[in-house]
């Protein structure tokens, strides 16, 4: 969902945001959730939500995924059609957000392909049950 900057920042103001953050100039966060009975919340937030989510939550299981490498980061971008400042920016953020989450004590899975990346998230889900 796609707010104002005001109604977010009145939103969060009321508590209405599990985590929430500001990365590189926008707002993104996550509305409270309520989980089905036996569901897992799956979240895929950055690490400034990644903490905050641990300060309330017991035990959440953290999963950090990165990129084989800077330059396949870049292209990955760049065929997307990020624009240079906005990739140059990411791929600058991405070696401070590893060590955070690693600090944050994320496990870590490198996206070489989607399939091997699903594969790899759903043996940890699996395993951490």
């Amino acid at each position: 969902m796609f707010s104002s900057r005001e109604d977010f920042i009145a939103l969060r103001d009321k508590g209405g945001f599990l985590e929430w953050a500001e990365f590189l100039g926008n707002f993104y966060g996550t509305p409270v959730p309520t989980a089905p009975e036996g569901a897992d919340i799956i979240l895929e937030i950055d690490v400034q939500g990644a903490r905050q989510v641990v300060d309330l939550v017991d035990d959440p299981i953290l999963i950090f995924i990165e990129a084989p490498s800077p330059e396949a980061q870049r292209a990955r971008l760049e065929y997307r059609g990020d624009p240079p400042e906005k990739v140059a920016a990411r791929v600058a953020k991405a070696a401070e957000e590893a060590t955070a989450g690693i600090e944050l004590g994320a496990k870590v899975v490198v996206n070489h392909t989607v399939e091997e990346t699903v594969e790899e998230l759903r043996r940890i889900i699996t395993s951490e049950r």
